[in-house]
């Protein structure tokens, strides 16, 4: 598995032509722009961990049926000191870099200190995100750095801490129908609280302040005060409704005091974090309008979700789709070591990722009974049951099992959906196949090929969109067989059968999370 892991990807930034089998649709002019590790050894130093490997975006332009691929490394600060240095002098959340043995005792001393309260790194390797009409690669640190999408060249470093008081942030924002951005991070003893703080990024600034940044008119909307002052909850995303922001506070937590030490003692930060089994993993509904969270305390037991499906209200309730695995086994199969020719003894999957369905009611009977089933929705077996403090205890239905990296048709975002597309995994936490999940019937269709590794599956909508699923899926495909040459795959939402392929002989490397920008969406300025 090497050839999907271990070596570094070599970056294309001028762009090259595709081989398309099968036919494009006509409507589909863009840019697919993606995000992910691609470079995980510098100079005789490695990192430990598959997130760790420094960004490189790529991204497939679609023109009058002709698809052009490119690649760039994004010049972080991360990525220039340590190339400069050729080794790597910048830690990251599963490699912990040290000092150059060569240093004099003042800069080893400065070094350490430095890492008291640590400064993350701008290798912002996970996302995109769009920003009135400007486009950042993100990661869950307070940095993003601003990208050309044509060109894919690194623009300015943005402190989300210079905006709002935030150490960490999530890379899934969600846009709502005017282009705003909402997003949450989390702000670690500030004045003696740790907290959840929500925020919004509007989609445009006034007239007279055009050159600013829509950064500069960040608004907190509200903020969740943290169950410990010491140990916050880690999450990789939220939810969002018509009327509530849907956070999960899980006991997936992050030791703020091992944090503080972690350089000290010789590990890294991902050590920080453990599982708390025993807790309860706590649902906060926030409305929109008074900005607050619901009075009721509604929990569920313990579990660890990265990635939120959809949310949505119905007659009274609120429901909300989730990926979950029972503990936190997922990030240590990720660890280099495991992710090698033995990657099927090594990485056997011991948690599976399960699509669960969670729903609790609003306006429920205050004088119901303890014990009393909440739920009144006919089409879900999810329950919601009082106890006697009047917290209520919510018991998910379960979707289905083996997805992740799930993507829907935006436009049904925070509204009643039925299709959720994602990876399919099974015997590895490295997916396999893509598949399209009827939340409804709970069939699912699958595309798989003999050697291949897709990305996270990216809806299209047709522009004469009549039904949820009117559109395609893009993915990128990496292969292991080297008398294959990856891909980027096209399929029709509806049917899951193939309409194209665009074949790049490139080493392309496993991606992690992007977006798809219509060609009405990219300014005309280009390279």
């Amino acid at each position: 598995m090497d050839v999907i892991f271990g070596r570094n990807k070599e970056e294309h930034p001028e762009p090259i032509k595709a081989e398309v089998k099968g036919e494009l649709p006509s409507w589909l002019q863009g840019i697919l722009l993606r995000n992910g590790p691609g470079m995980h050894t510098v100079g005789e130093t490695k990192y430990n961990h598959w997130f760790d490997g420094l960004a490189l975006v790529h991204s497939f332009t679609f023109k009058n049926g002709e698809v052009y691929y490119r690649s760039k490394y994004l010049r972080s600060d991360t990525y220039n000191c340590n190339i400069e240095a050729n080794r790597i002098v910048v830690s990251e959340f599963g490699t912990m870099a040290y000092p150059d043995p060569c240093k004099n005792l003042f800069a080893k001393a400065f070094c350490y200190l430095s890492h008291t309260i640590p400064e993350f790194t701008d290798n912002c390797l996970i996302n995109i995100m769009k920003t009135g009409e400007d486009y950042y690669a993100t990661s869950e640190t307070n940095f993003i750095r601003k990208i050309n999408p044509h060109t894919l060249e690194t623009l300015e470093k943005v402190d989300y801490n210079k905006y709002v008081a935030v150490n960490l942030a999530t890379s899934h924002p969600h846009y709502d129908s005017a282009g705003n951005v909402l997003n949450m991070g989390t702000s670690i003893v500030d004045k003696g609280k740790t907290k959840y703080v929500i925020f919004k990024i509007p989609s445009s600034v006034p007239e007279k302040e055009k050159k600013k940044s829509c950064l500069k008119h960040l608004e907190v909307l509200c903020s969740i005060p943290s169950q410990s002052l010491l140990h916050p909850s880690y999450y990789h995303s939220f939810g969002v409704t018509e009327n509530y922001i849907i956070f999960i506070e899980q006991p997936f937590k992050l030791d703020i005091l091992k944090l503080a030490t972690a350089y000290f003692r010789g590990v890294n930060w991902a050590s920080c974090l453990s599982f708390h089994k025993e807790d309860k993993t706590w649902i906060h509904l926030i409305d929109k309008k008074t900005k607050k969270d619901i009075s009721t305390k509604i929990y569920t037991d313990a579990m660890v979700l990265f990635h939120h499906v959809n949310a949505y209200e119905e007659d009274g309730h609120v429901v909300i789709d989730v990926i979950s695995y029972p503990d936190n086994s997922l990030y240590q199969m990720f660890y280099l070591k495991n992710l090698n020719e033995d990657l099927e003894k090594n990485t056997k999957l011991t948690s599976i990722p399960a699509c669960k369905r969670f729903v609790v009611p609003l306006g429920f009977d205050k004088d119901a009974e303890v014990g009393t089933n909440l739920v009144k929705l006919p089409s879900t077996t999810a329950t919601a049951l009082k106890e006697k403090d009047g917290n209520i205890y919510c018991q998910p239905e379960m979707l289905c099992e083996g997805i992740e990296l799930p993507r829907i048709n935006y436009d049904y975002n925070g509204k009643k959906y039925r299709y959720i597309y994602a990876t399919e995994v099974q015997w590895s936490p490295v997916p396999t196949k893509i598949a399209k999940v009827d939340v409804l019937t709970k069939k699912k269709l699958s595309w798989e090929e003999e050697h291949c590794w897709p990305a996270e599956p990216v809806f299209v909508p047709s522009p004469d969109l009549k039904e949820e699923d009117d559109g395609l899926i893009l993915s990128s495909i990496v292969t292991s067989d080297p008398r294959k040459a990856p891909f980027l795959l096209v399929l029709d939402a509806k049917t899951f059968t193939e309409m194209a392929r665009a074949t790049v002989n490139v080493d392309l490397h496993l991606d992690l999370h992007g977006v798809f920008i219509p060609e009405k969406d990219l300014n005309t300025e280009r390279e």
